[in-house]
């Protein structure tokens, strides 16, 4: 699919989050059957997911980990989607530099960082190394409630 300047408008509006398709349209000068029909093809092409995301700070007991991969394998996407489906992660990028991979984890009181290695990380063949970094404070972040 084609992502156009229309396209990149109303998916800008969804950002702020919910909205009406007759909102979004008044502001573009388009009509409304526009806006549901690219917002259902952007979604239906994988482009664009309509989701609820939490400030994780806000909500008590719960911390963001970022930890930094080594792998011992150049299986690189293999293993970034192994990741994908862990327990707390909220995302995993394929990175250069130091890292192979770049995980994003959401953590709470009953699922900590401890339980995140024990339980989750070993069933992943080929780690070399991990290096964790506790986000004190974020901005701008919003993610899934994965837990």
């Amino acid at each position: 699919m084609k992502v156009d300047s229309t396209s990149i408008a109303v998916i800008k509006h969804l950002r702020e989050g919910r909205k009406s398709y007759k909102a979004i349209a008044d502001e573009l000068g388009i009509t409304e059957n526009t806006v549901r029909s690219r917002v259902g093809r952007l979604i239906g092409e994988g482009v664009l997911a309509i989701t609820g995301l939490v400030d994780p700070e806000v909500i008590p007991g719960h911390s963001v980990v970022v930890v930094g991969i080594k792998l011992k394998t150049m299986n690189l996407v293999q293993k970034g989607e192994e990741f994908s489906r862990l327990r707390g992660v909220v995302c995993v990028s394929v990175v250069t530099g130091r890292y192979d991979l770049i995980v994003q984890v959401l953590l709470n009181q009953e699922f900590g960082l401890l339980e995140f290695y024990t339980q989750e990380v070993s069933k992943i063949a080929d780690v070399q190394s991990a290096e964790t970094f506790v986000v004190y404070h974020g901005f701008n972040v919003k993610m899934p409630y994965v837990l």
